[in-house]
């Protein structure tokens, strides 16, 4: 029962309908017994400012944010945490006195499904496909794990060489950047391949950012991990797994990095198995 008292959340995107973050948040709401209400909502580049002073004239909560704003709202925002700072990206804001405060909890979901793994990650090499915000939580946790090397692989030159200097010398001693051109001379080197572009997302299922010809260049043990969650598998984890790789989609990722959010804003725990049940119930019924 949505009333007049229900505290309002969401999410922000451009597209945004492909996002499930409503079923996991309003299920794991719904086993709180909680008066909250998730929402998606479209927000288009150009109306990022009037949408963020809009949902401080309706009183929202707080929300999550996906592509393409985790960089784009920084300057809108009145505290970031350090994490959020340090990776230069945000995906989870809630209002306070001051106005809005925002962290990155994209960085402990992607590294929970590789806490599992029995590796050695000092002798790991990983390439990055994508240098956007999503891409910048990767490396961030590609640096956690302790990573010998990380290969970003982006299309435009003049933004890798921004992604590269954006980050304090300490922290990107083991990054290198790449335009795709040089991807099929590092594909045989890569133990952790990560894609975090959209190139595959529903609906455009087909789609993959390695080419046929790129994938026969993968090494047969790599781990490769799609951010996306929307195919599974999408066509870039199944030409990885024909070769005999490692596969890892971003549906653990997005409970995990939602579960955080939402213990933000409720100053409670939450049910990752609830939030995880969930999906798995809505994409087998898809």
């Amino acid at each position: 029962m949505i009333t007049g008292k229900t505290k309002l959340l969401g999410v922000i995107g451009s597209p945004i309908a492909h996002s499930l973050s409503p079923i996991m948040h309003n299920a794991a709401i719904a086993h709180l017994g909680l008066d909250y209400v998730y929402l998606p909502f479209l927000v288009e580049p150009a109306l990022l400012k009037q949408a963020i002073d809009g949902f401080a004239a309706i009183d929202l909560h707080g929300f999550n944010i996906t592509i393409p704003h985790k960089q784009a709202i920084l300057p809108l925002l009145t505290e970031i945490s350090s994490i959020g700072q340090t990776i230069g990206a945000v995906n989870t804001v809630w209002r306070t006195e001051n106005g809005w405060s925002a962290t990155n909890t994209d960085v402990s979901g992607f590294l929970h499904p590789l806490s599992a793994l029995k590796r050695d990650w000092s002798q790991t090499t990983a390439v990055v496909l994508g240098n956007g915000g999503a891409a910048r939580a990767v490396v961030a946790g590609c640096i956690q794990l302790g990573c010998a090397a990380i290969q970003v692989v982006g299309r435009d030159a003049q933004k890798l060489e921004h992604f590269l200097h954006s980050w304090m010398a300490s922290l990107a001693a083991n990054v290198q950047i790449h335009t795709w051109a040089n991807l099929p001379n590092l594909l045989p080197h890569a133990d952790l391949l990560v894609n975090t572009t959209p190139i595959g997302m529903s609906p455009h299922i087909e789609r993959s950012p390695l080419s046929a010809q790129d994938a026969d260049h993968l090494a047969p043990n790599v781990i490769a991990y799609d951010l996306i969650y929307n195919p599974s598998p999408t066509m870039f984890l199944q030409q990885a797994r024909d070769r005999g790789a490692i596969a890892i989609d971003g549906l653990e990722m997005l409970v995990q990095q939602g579960a955080a959010a939402l213990e933000i804003w409720l100053q409670q725990p939450v049910s990752v198995d609830v939030m995880r049940r969930s999906l798995k119930q809505h994409l087998r019924l898809q």
